[in-house]
């Protein structure tokens, strides 16, 4: 990146972008499979997971470079628009259209569309429903759209009317898994983002969000996992992680890729079953303290995929804490395991 480089600011936004997954992240698998027109930018960067950034004086061949989709100028009737197949089916809180740097050619307003379509992309007979109606837009600015949806979508089609550019295309909800399609003797990742599992709280998230131990395949870097401050203080870091079904454990995997100077010594994790409504995030902390040991401390290393299959039977659970000790960073933590009623 070239030191005249600016980076969009990191905005504040309404709930849903702290408690929901972006399920139009590019780096989770989302993808736009069907554009109208991207003359000016290609369709992949609206779903980059980084800030937008701009360069005053980069032009490629097309014209002005711009960190986003951006289509040419309409001359004639009708609107652009695209097709977005999500990373994961989910059940929908919110959008965030961001203009960073569309100045003088951000489209004037936008539309959303749904589909449910699993197995394939939605061909011309698939039937989508609105989800939200056209609102306007304003350049350089986040348009924050609340979604109240209870069924989960696989696709959405952005219309802009009539053209323009998008720098990020964000979409905030919770993944859906259909667990009736898993057989009670399968073992699975039980905290998979894909299979539902979630963040609930944590001690520190300086450097990541516990939320990225649970992305698919290995981290990309040190950036991609979870990571926290240097502790200067007694006690040891922790996060508590929801399973996306209630399961019986039978297998533990902590990788440690790209943390070579600072993976913890040593990790344990503690498990319980929640009922539904039981307490908030805050109770949970306090809940958690005394939540019986699935898995007794073990010595962690660098850069390392390491293997725990001795565990301690406690029966069902819906919930872990992971304890690192003292602190440090971790790429994935997986909970391979048989689902529950």
């Amino acid at each position: 990146m070239s030191s005249d480089a600016t980076i969009a600011a990191v905005v504040e936004g309404p709930g849903f972008t702290r408690e929901g997954l972006n399920l139009a992240d590019g780096s989770l698998g989302a993808a736009v499979v069907e554009v109208t027109d991207e003359f000016f930018a290609p369709r992949e960067r609206m779903l980059a997971p980084g800030q937008p950034v701009f360069y005053p004086d980069r032009f490629d061949e097309h014209g002005k470079w711009m960190d986003g989709w951006e289509t040419r100028r309409r001359r004639t009737t009708g609107h652009d628009w695209c097709i977005i197949r999500l990373a994961m089916p989910g059940l929908l809180m919110g959008v965030d259209f961001d203009t960073s740097f569309f100045t003088g050619n951000y489209p004037p307003a936008v539309a959303l569309d749904a589909c449910f379509s699993p197995e394939n992309d939605p061909d011309e007979a698939s039937a989508w429903q609105p989800l939200i109606p056209a609102i306007e837009l304003k350049g350089n600015d986040h348009r924050f759209c609340g979604i109240n949806s209870d069924q989960p979508w696989t696709h959405l089609r952005l219309h802009l009317y009539p053209d323009g550019g998008l720098a990020r295309l964000r979409v905030y909800g919770k993944p859906f898994c259909d667990w009736s399609k898993l057989s009670a003797d399968e073992t699975v990742n039980l905290l998979a983002l894909e299979q539902g599992g979630d963040q609930v709280a944590w001690s520190d998230a300086h450097y990541g969000e516990p939320r990225k131990l649970l992305r698919p395949g290995r981290g990309v870097n040190m950036g991609d996992g979870w990571e926290t401050r240097r502790r200067r203080e007694p006690g040891n870091d922790w996060c508590i992680l929801a399973l996306g079904h209630k399961g019986i454990a039978q297998r533990i995997e902590v990788d440690t890729a790209h943390f070579k100077g600072n993976f913890p010594a040593a990790c344990s994790i503690q498990g319980a079953s929640v009922e539904p409504g039981a307490g908030t995030a805050q109770s949970l902390v306090t809940q958690s303290m005394f939540w019986p040991t699935l898995m007794a401390d073990q010595p962690l290393t660098a850069d390392s995929i390491h293997q725990f299959s001795e565990l301690i039977e406690l029966g069902p659970i819906t919930h872990i804490r992971f304890n690192i000790l003292p602190d440090g960073g971790v790429s994935r933590l997986r909970l391979f395991g048989r689902p529950a009623q």
